[in-house]
């Protein structure tokens, strides 16, 4: 396989990375919540994920907490010059392992902090606002208030470049009104596709879509469509719902989680996954379809 092309590359603030990149969220204990079992193998997945060509890694303070940003930094401090580290505010965690909102400005002024510490850097690359009005899914309301706090943060010089999370089109478009906005990050997959159209107009704008959940959400009757897929292909479902999500749009970015080497080598093994014209289609069909 050849890691140098990750499936080539798109503009991501002012930085250019290759369109597979990595997403930590697995790396903290059960329920993205505590430590993990094994923080070696923890740090042999980042360090592996780099070796092999990765240069966008998505975390937050929020994991853990703290849990994945230390040990990011543990890994892979002092930093490759060409490694992007995006992060993301305005949610913290109850004792529980609840996820509840922290949107107020002192909230998000210590997250942008926290994640500067915890990672060990003086100015963070990008910082995705998440919408909180519903934990589980976009929800409209104003997202002015806090983006104002994070733009502020953003003169200041902590943050380079500013996404959302967890958004409405609306308001993303409210966002833009108030600040460039480089990307946005929310569930989508073969079949999950509601952000149809979005995708294709910040496409147009240049701006960056990183779905999450790349098999999240399906169905037994998807599900088995992709098993089946994979089978005929000699991948796995995973690596064709990544291969699927690099073929529909350039300005889609990729940030598949593992907490094993193995499970990160298959994942980035999909960028070298042609799916043939047939499969494509259909693939483009399963969010159609509904279990019976």
């Amino acid at each position: 396989m050849s890691v140098t092309s990750l499936s080539r590359t798109f503009t991501l603030g002012d930085r250019t990375v290759k369109r597979l990149g990595y997403g930590a969220m697995q790396l903290a204990g059960p329920g993205v919540f505590g430590p993990p079992k094994d923080r070696d193998a923890a740090l042999a997945v980042l360090r592996e994920a780099v070796a092999r060509g990765v240069d966008h890694i998505d975390t937050s303070d929020f994991y853990g907490p703290h849990v994945t940003n230390q040990i990011i930094r543990e890994a892979l401090h002092p930093y490759p010059n060409d490694l992007v580290i995006v992060t993301k505010i305005s949610a913290r965690r109850g004792a529980d392992g609840s996820w509840i909102p922290a949107m107020s400005p002192a909230e998000l002024t210590q997250a942008v902090h926290d994640n500067l510490r915890n990672l060990g850097l003086d100015v963070l690359d990008i910082v995705n606002l998440r919408s909180m009005y519903d934990v589980h899914g976009p929800a409209e309301g104003s997202i002015e208030a806090p983006l104002t706090v994070l733009a502020e943060l953003q003169r200041k010089g902590l943050v380079r470049h500013i996404g959302l999370s967890n958004v409405t089109p609306t308001q993303i478009a409210e966002g833009r009104r108030l600040c460039e906005i480089v990307c946005v990050q929310n569930h989508y997959n073969v079949a999950h596709r509601s952000d149809d159209a979005l995708i294709d107009d910040l496409a147009r704008a240049g701006i960056a879509y990183v779905p999450y959940f790349p098999l999240g959400g399906f169905q037994p009757l998807q599900s088995s469509i992709l098993s089946d897929v994979a089978a005929r292909l000699g991948a796995t479902p995973m690596q064709v719902a990544l291969a699927w999500l690099l073929r529909r749009a350039p300005n889609i970015l990729l940030i598949p989680g593992t907490s094993s080497v193995a499970h990160l080598r298959e994942n980035l093994a999909a960028a070298e996954l042609d799916l043939p014209d047939d499969v494509a289609k259909e693939l483009d069909n399963v969010a159609s379809l509904a279990s019976a």
